[in-house]
């Protein structure tokens, strides 16, 4: 038990260093989902925050929703995952195909990573202060 948790506070302070050097990468990424989906079903996690729990007791969380990104992300090389800017027209089709998805699919997590990407970097130093301001202002 002391021993997973000193692994995972290292694995932790790992991924702020990548995220800080904007090294974060969808093997990083595929890690994050595998750590989620060993705390437990989706519908479970969900119940953990404060007030999700009502709101979705009649929605259906399926866990297979993260099927298709891990097919996506395993279809890449490892040069692909480690810097997706080379990801282009040819080789997303390409991932499409062996991934068993549509190019769409690709570029909307392509997308999606991105957007992740940019607000786990302005989480980083003070960032989070930011994004906070502008979110209230957005209301």
């Amino acid at each position: 038990e002391r021993a997973q948790e000193q692994y995972d506070e290292e694995e932790a302070r790992k991924l702020q260093k990548k995220i800080a050097k904007n090294e974060f990468g969808f093997d990083d990424f595929l890690n994050q989902l595998q750590q989620i989906k060993k705390m437990g079903s989706m519908k479970d996690l969900m119940g953990m925050i404060p007030g999700a729990g009502k709101m979705l007791k009649d929605v259906e969380i399926d866990d297979d929703a993260f099927k298709p990104i891990e097919a996506i992300i395993h279809s890449m090389t490892p040069e692909e995952r480690s810097k997706p800017s080379v990801i282009n027209a040819s080789r997303k089709k390409r991932i499409g195909k062996g991934s068993g998805t549509s190019v769409q699919q690709v570029n909307q997590l392509l997308k999606q990573f991105s957007q992740m990407s940019k607000m786990m970097k302005m989480m980083q130093g003070g960032g989070g202060r930011k994004m906070m301001q502008m979110m209230k202002g957005m209301k």
